[in-house]
């Protein structure tokens, strides 16, 4: 009895296992996380140990023979990663990548489907199983091309926006491609025209749905439950939010993982955002471990051994020819060029819905088992050469943006002795142009540095003070003028970074003011615990200029509806506490307890 109980817990012991033993060691030689998972799935499926347990019995303890035990699981794994991609996005900033997700990521798809469509029917396939074929190829995989991303917190470079925009439309075009498959696999007396049209508005129709009811109904569940002041049922219900959506999202055709996506959308500028963060992340890391270690179970190396050469080369072919498109077009949106070889690369092979789109369409009667399996072979094997393709990819990446830095040959901060800028502004964007032009109409000297090589070549153009440079770097700040400076501004998005160039200036340069850019007030926190002189939260900000235009419309004169904002700034400030940055670390965190349930 005993024995039978251990062998129900064996695959979630070879999991744990995995995660805190092998992983770890596998690391320590240079092995990514994500590539140890598949290594260790290789070694552990039914192609190296489940051979050898005919020989020694032994290691059937070792082995996990059947996926599909976790592989629900596992897809929980992905559901995670798409939420707190969800969560770290909002609909205001989702709009704005509207270009890249439907002109870029429709091109993507549309391209890679016909060709690849073309090339099965030239190989043999009969016209539907070749469409099949072509809509399940033309997918790259969201789980693993957003990890690598994410695990390096690079989603917010170009090469990262690119690459999510073209995999979110993908997520989308998952719907009425499975929709296509039921419609094809029948005879039908309609137009197909018209049956894909409709299944594309039915697929539209269940995402504005979700977000009508997301909108209305997750706020209010996760305010009742906090009143509850219990950590428990505050985990229980994040974690219905995002499974629910989820599974409300396959019932209505969608995937798991789009709708929820959707509900971090929805979730994303709520005062609970931070607090869902960390229940979700350690769900998600563990879950998509699994998800991984499926993939190196799943890839048949009996079978490529048989046929080496075809199911290589096919790979090799499919990668290029999908990696080739992905580059032309994303040059003709304008991405970088290395930006697009990266992206190129990482969305080359295929990903996870090839399977369930395969599987739809053998379920449907087009094709045998037997014809897709090499299909299906070929799609295991790029995936599982992704992580080395993009490990491959770096240097060549890098290599190409040092070229790009040495042909504009932007020109490095020389001051002379009395030109130096009364303001350094780190960071160019929206905020940083902004704040120069207002520095402008007061005749302040500034001195920009910005990262994006195409920023500063345009503000350049305009006649704008801004060098490239890396605003973190003592020597480079010191030659922007950072010890004579009356001010330095922090402006970019990225917290890690600004909370970094905080800490370096206020070393380097103990009198100097620094203005930062902060995310939310536990951001604002760790600013001022770092030396910063007055950090502005995004979030208090926006509040506050809502609440003086609502004031002014009510009929409040505008004097006493500017002095109500100020007020209420200065008591923020007051809170954190300036003068006092430990107390203000408390009243910070004292703050954020009374916002959140106990316990977070």
């Amino acid at each position: 009895m005993v024995a039978e109980s251990v062998a129900h817990f064996k695959d979630a012991l070879i999991v744990l296992g995995t995660a805190g033993v092998a992983i770890p060691l596998l690391k320590r030689v240079g092995i990514s996380n994500i590539l140890g998972f598949m290594l260790v799935g290789v070694l552990l499926g039914p192609n190296i140990l489940g051979k050898l347990v005919a020989y020694v019995p032994a290691l059937s303890n070792l082995s996990i023979v059947d996926p599909t035990a976790i592989a629900t699981l596992a897809e929980l794994g992905v559901v995670f990663l798409l939420f707190l991609i969800g969560l770290e996005l909002s609909p205001e900033r989702l709009l704005t990548m509207k270009r890249l997700v439907f002109g870029l990521g429709g091109l993507q798809v549309l391209s890679s489907l016909i060709a690849i469509t073309l090339a099965a029917l030239f190989l043999g396939f009969e016209q539907r199983a070749a469409l099949v074929i072509g809509m399940a190829l033309s997918l790259s995989s969201t789980a693993i091309v957003v990890q690598l991303f994410a695990s390096e917190k690079r989603l917010g470079t170009q090469a990262g926006r690119t690459s999510f925009a073209i995999l979110l439309f993908q997520d989308l075009a998952i719907i009425p491609m499975l929709m296509l498959v039921g419609i094809i696999s029948q005879p039908t007396t309609g137009n197909l025209a018209g049956s894909i049209v409709l299944a594309v508005a039915q697929a539209a129709a269940a995402v504005a749905a979700i977000v009508i009811v997301g909108r209305f109904a997750l706020r209010p569940i996760l305010k009742l439950v906090s009143a509850s002041d219990s950590p428990e049922l505050f985990m229980a219900a994040v974690l219905f939010i995002a499974i629910g959506t989820g599974a409300l999202a396959t019932a209505a055709g969608l995937s798991m993982s789009l709708g929820a996506f959707i509900a971090g959308l929805m979730l994303a500028e709520t005062e609970y955002r931070r607090a869902i963060e960390a229940i979700i992340e350690p769900f998600k890391g563990l879950l998509l471990g699994m998800f991984f270690l499926i993939v190196g179970i799943a890839l048949d190396l009996q079978g490529i051994v048989a046929n080496p050469l075809p199911i290589i080369g096919t790979a090799i072919i499919l990668i290029a020819a999908k990696a080739l498109i992905l580059f032309l077009l994303a040059r003709a949106f304008r991405v970088s060029r290395h930006a697009a070889v990266e992206t190129a690369s990482l969305l080359g092979p295929c990903g996870e819905f090839a399977f369930v789109i395969i599987g739809a369409a053998v379920a449907a009667g087009m094709g045998a088992q037997a014809d897709m399996a090499p299909v299906l072979l070929v799609v295991s094997l790029t995936m599982f050469a992704l992580p080395l393709l993009a490990r491959a990819t770096r240097p060549l990446v890098n290599t190409m943006r040092k070229q790009v830095l040495a042909t504009t040959t932007l020109p490095q901060p020389a001051l002379a002795h009395g030109d130096e800028p009364d303001v350094i502004i780190a960071g160019f964007g929206r905020v940083g142009s902004l704040i120069a032009s207002m520095l402008d109409e007061h005749n302040l000297s500034y001195l920009a540095i910005d990262q994006d090589v195409q920023s500063v070549s345009r503000g350049r153009k305009d006649g704008q003070s801004i060098f490239y440079g890396n605003a973190s770097d003592p020597a480079f700040l010191h030659k922007c003028g950072l010890a004579t400076a009356k001010a330095l501004a922090v402006t970019m998005d990225n917290p890690a970074m600004a909370e970094e160039i905080v800490r370096m200036a206020r070393r380097e340069n103990p009198a100097i003011k620094i203005i930062a850019r902060a995310r939310d007030e536990r951001h604002a926190m760790r600013l001022y615990i770092g030396g910063v002189t007055e950090a502005v939260p995004e979030t208090i900000e926006s509040s506050l200029q809502l609440g003086e235009a609502i004031l002014v419309e009510a009929g409040i004169p505008m004097g006493l509806a500017i002095a109500s904002v100020h007020e209420r700034r200065d008591s923020f400030r007051k809170m954190l506490g300036r003068p006092n940055r430990r107390e203000a670390a408390s009243a910070a965190r004292r703050k954020l307890r009374n916002r959140l349930p106990k316990g977070k």
